[in-house]
């Protein structure tokens, strides 16, 4: 049985399962506020340019940069909000996410959550004063304006359509309440609101779409052919971001994680109408959110860097195009899992890929998170891993 993640009060339950059976199937001006922690308020609406050049992100002065993050979901949830602002400032989150050296924050939401007058459920306004009274895009641009405030980048993740955990039930990237167009739409009213806004450096334009395929030419299941159309929407309005693309699940026989699936990208590469902009995405993850083939392999983990290398490492490997790993993640509690994040933590390195962790937040229910089911203690060990792979934050402006 395929088991997205389900929201359930403060727990997110997440099965991200392969089954081959069932695969077919953030203000057009940047919002201040005062923030007595920080000695400088924001003043520029300076876009960051970031840029590609083969496999490498470049900001406008064309040295390389390189994102090491983390995932903060609960935008896309019935919560409509980040999760965790039920016992936290959101502030005190934001200064703790770069006081462990993280330098871009993926921020997941619906497309159900961008509705007007849509309001946030679950926020402690005794703790988040300046939040009462906000829409929960209000709230958006406020969680925008104080990454921006610290020095912290912001991808967008459109998780789903309708609220809830995980990918869209279905797996593609509409449904019949929200058709494509409204997909598009939504994309270029979010590219237009935060256009001079730093932070903003890039679009995951959807989350695991499971059931798409890749280059098979079906305008209704042609993942990279949506991929396309919406990222020309978007550049045509705010040219500076960089389009992000997550893979599949199956090409040509050949299974894998939800969105991990880029092997079409050789025969069939994304095309933009602006150049260098296009960044890969691909998720991983350990045995213990499912027991994929190769975790059973003798020469486990050894094994590892030929399966990555294969769904979508070969796009570095060949200097093709950047990859993200917009999601990786575990409990760490098994030795097995360990193994696992010890082989993708040197392939990370070795590769330099840039990342974002899934999550900050500890309830993911079959990774837990960075942070301890307090909202406020981190994970130590993960931490201790991570850490050796973190890079400086991005600090030049654009100058186009």
């Amino acid at each position: 049985m395929l088991v997205p993640k389900v929201f359930q009060d403060k727990v997110i339950t997440t099965h991200k399962l392969l089954n081959k059976s069932l695969t077919g199937l953030v203000l057009c001006s940047l919002l201040l506020f005062r923030n007595p922690n920080l000695t400088a308020e924001v003043t520029t609406t300076t876009p960051s340019c970031l840029h590609t050049s083969g496999s490498k992100i470049l900001d406008a002065s064309n040295k390389v940069v390189r994102l090491s993050g983390l995932n903060w979901f609960g935008f896309e949830t019935s919560n409509n909000a980040p999760h965790g602002l039920w016992t936290r400032n959101w502030k005190r989150v934001l200064d703790q996410i770069k006081s462990q050296g993280y330098n871009v924050i993926r921020l997941p939401f619906s497309n159900a959550m961008l509705k007007q007058g849509v309001k946030p459920l679950r926020i402690n306004y005794t703790s988040n004063p300046d939040l009462e009274g906000l829409t929960s895009l209000q709230v958006m641009d406020k969680i925008i304006a104080g990454a921006n405030a610290r020095g912290i980048k912001i991808i967008l993740d459109n998780h789903r359509s309708t609220p809830g955990g995980g990918p869209e039930p279905g797996g593609l990237w509409y449904t019949n309440e929200y058709p494509e167009s409204k997909w598009i739409a939504d994309w270029k009213r979010l590219a237009i609101r935060y256009k001079n806004n730093p932070a903003v450096i890039g679009v995951d334009l959807r989350n695991e779409p499971y059931s798409g395929c890749w280059g098979c030419g079906d305008p209704s299941k042609d993942w990279r052919l949506a991929a396309e159309k919406a990222g020309n929407a978007i550049l045509s309005v705010n040219p500076n971001l960089l389009i992000i693309v997550e893979g599949v699940t199956e090409y040509n026989g050949q299974y894998t994680w939800w969105g991990g699936n880029l092997m079409g990208a050789k025969d069939y590469p994304v095309r933009l109408d602006v150049p260098d902009r296009l960044v890969y995405s691909a998720h991983e993850y350990p045995a213990t959110v499912y027991r994929q083939p190769w975790f059973n392999d003798p020469n486990y983990p050894d094994n590892l860097p030929a399966v990555w290398d294969k769904y979508w490492g070969y796009l570095v490997k060949e200097n093709i195009a950047p990859v993200l790993i917009g999601e990786f993640g575990t409990k760490y509690e098994t030795e097995k899992d360990r193994q696992w994040l010890a082989a993708f933590q040197r392939y990370i390195r070795i590769k330099k890929l840039s990342w974002t962790f899934w999550s900050l937040n500890p309830n993911s229910g079959d990774t837990g998170g960075l942070l301890l089911d307090n909202w406020i203690s981190v994970h130590q060990a993960k931490q201790d891993v991570l850490k050796q792979i973190q890079y400086p934050f991005i600090e030049s402006s654009c100058v186009n």
